[in-house]
């Protein structure tokens, strides 16, 4: 088993950052590629971004692309997510996901992920 707790969501201003971080428990970090995905109010939830167990591999989606940075530290055992120039469209609720069968070919898509957090709320004002 897997656990995961995200923070550091929050109401933040069109253009300004935030800093999610999502803690996993459980197993041995290392041994999972990592994801965070986003629901939107009345929408399904997408892939952001995801990041290979190496780290050496990382994928954005397109509308977040120059803006988004998500990086994995095995030694804390956390995988942050860096959110610059925000925008209204960015509102949602992030989670973020364990992946233990991930491979370089499906590291991005949503079934791969096993372990999931409760999710954290951000929301983008004007």
């Amino acid at each position: 088993q897997v656990q995961l707790v995200e923070s550091g969501g929050g109401l933040v201003q069109a253009g300004g950052s935030l800093r999610l971080s999502c803690a996993a428990s459980g197993r041995t970090f290392s041994d999972y590629a990592m994801g965070w995905f986003r629901q939107a109010p009345g929408k399904e939830r997408d892939i952001v971004t995801a990041i290979t167990r190496s780290g050496y591999r990382k994928y954005y989606a397109d509308s977040v692309k120059g803006r988004f940075t998500i990086s994995k530290d095995n030694a804390k055992n956390t995988v942050y997510l860096q959110m610059n120039s925000l925008k209204l469209e960015d509102t949602g609720v992030y989670y973020c996901a364990a992946g233990l069968n991930a491979n370089n070919s499906n590291y991005y898509l949503s079934p791969t992920y096993d372990y999931w957090g409760q999710g954290t709320q951000v929301t983008v004002s004007s």
